[in-house]
């Protein structure tokens, strides 16, 4: 059961709406942290005594700008730009770029305010921070998609470092906008500071398994659920939303672990696929060719292929949302419930609304939030900055089993946070309660700043 707002954290709630009007996804990623932080200020009191809470709520710094570029045809582009800079608490900030016409301030400061939990729940030494810009590379030239990164970075760059803020990709940034990034950040600072940006190609500072580390790691997670209630994925049937890097190598250890995906999806339709999906043909169809899954149907016989189709009405044993934010509704949690669903585990970025969330958890559905979950990603990222820091290489098998041991390390913290706080099971609480008090507790030992 997820808790109501406690009376004492009512008044910071209003007090982030008031500050911060229609900035919905935001406000939403607020509440649900604070919904389970009333038990933590009963027994830890010096934190509402420092104002942690509010000063957490209020990044330390947002950066918005234009980003002037032209296009082939040499017509005039203006996008707007943005980086928050949340929390910078226990590292650099840190958080990736994401390139897509839904971004507004009020998406990256719901993301970067998910990073500063996220990225505390690693155990690495990083902060919170997200940026990103409304410009939608679908459809543009690489030499296009060169002028904006290029042009972004003239602005951007004077805000990062190793030390400072530390940027990766995200939704529409990938390795290919990474580099247009850090090349233009080397030509303006005249530095070869591979630590700046993550994400990098294997050839110039990146880490194996980066790829594949959001994916990998939310199933880690997902295996971790299982076996504290005695289950394993050897044998589930499960549905991946979504068919980016995060669903096609989430498909990818779901197979390998004894699992069986057969939907997935993009944001025209759904595709079903009750033999298994072919991992190979998809990677081909997404990863080398850049078109839509609908292409899938016509190479695999038996397959279908539903337009607009909703991938949470599939029976499944386990589903992993992991396309974008509020995908999988109240409707959509009832429906996978009533189907037998044991399981979910997020993938994304907050892709389960509060109703939904709040089905699975009445339901003794095991639920892994995104910030604990699809923390490899960033997990990764943090492994390749420490990489670059010692000008060292790695195997993808070492990687691989780093990513790992933190997963489980994070899962065990969520569990063993969530039954300290009188919530077994819950990963919701587990994750915002372990997530805050690490900020917290290095917060109020800096002082006011």
């Amino acid at each position: 059961m997820v808790a109501g707002l406690d009376e004492k954290l009512e008044p910071i709630y209003q007090d982030v709406l008031r500050r911060n009007p229609g900035e919905t996804e935001f406000h939403q990623a607020v509440r649900e942290v604070l919904e389970s932080l009333g038990p933590v200020l009963v027994r830890y009191p010096e934190f509402a005594e420092h104002k942690i809470i509010q000063r957490i709520c209020e990044p330390e710094r947002q950066i918005i700008f234009r980003v002037p570029w032209q296009d082939d045809q040499g017509h005039t582009h203006i996008n707007r730009a943005f980086r928050v800079e949340f929390n910078s608490a226990l590292g650099p900030y840190k958080g990736g770029m994401r390139f897509h016409p839904s971004v507004y301030l009020g998406i990256i400061k719901f993301l970067g305010f998910e990073q500063i939990f996220k990225n505390a729940l690693t155990g690495l030494p990083i902060g919170g921070g997200k940026g990103g810009s409304d410009f939608d590379p679908k459809g543009r030239s690489d030499a296009e998609i060169m002028r904006f990164c290029q042009s972004l970075m003239t602005e951007l760059y004077r805000y990062l470092g190793e030390h400072t803020d530390v940027p990766a990709g995200d939704i529409g940034v990938g390795q290919r906008e990474i580099g247009y990034l850090f090349g233009q950040y080397k030509r303006i600072t005249n530095r070869y500071e591979s630590g700046v940006l993550t994400g990098k190609g294997l050839d110039w500072g990146g880490s194996r398994a980066r790829t594949e580390a959001t994916g990998y790691g939310t199933v880690f997670f997902l295996e971790e659920m299982l076996k504290a209630r005695s289950k394993s994925l050897v044998g589930k049937t499960c549905v991946v939303s979504g068919s980016g890097n995060v669903a096609i190598y989430a498909i990818e250890k779901i197979r390998e672990l004894g699992g069986k995906v057969i939907a997935c999806s993009d944001s025209n339709g759904v595709i079903l696929d009750e033999k298994g999906i072919d991992l190979e043909l998809l990677k081909e169809i997404k990863e080398i060719e850049r078109r839509r899954v609908k292409v899938y149907v016509e190479r695999r016989p038996g397959s279908t292929y539903v337009e607009d189709g909703v991938i949470w009405d599939i029976p499944c044993d386990v589903a992993l949302p992991c396309a974008t934010q509020n995908e999988l509704t109240g409707k959509d949690a009832r429906t996978l419930v009533a189907n037998g669903c044991i399981a979910v585990a997020e993938g994304a970025n907050m892709p389960t609304t509060p109703e939904g969330v709040r089905i699975f958890l009445d339901a003794g559905v095991a639920f892994g939030p995104g910030k604990a979950a699809n923390a490899g990603g960033v997990s990764t990222s943090a492994l390749e900055m420490q990489q670059n820091a010692s000008r060292d290489s790695w195997s993808f098998e070492h990687t691989e089993e780093r990513l790992r041991e933190i997963m489980v390390n994070i899962h065990r913290t969520c569990y063993e946070t969530a039954d300290e706080f009188g919530q077994p099971g819950n990963y919701v609480v587990g994750a915002n309660t372990a997530g805050f008090l690490k900020v917290g507790r290095a917060m109020v030992a800096m002082g006011l700043i």
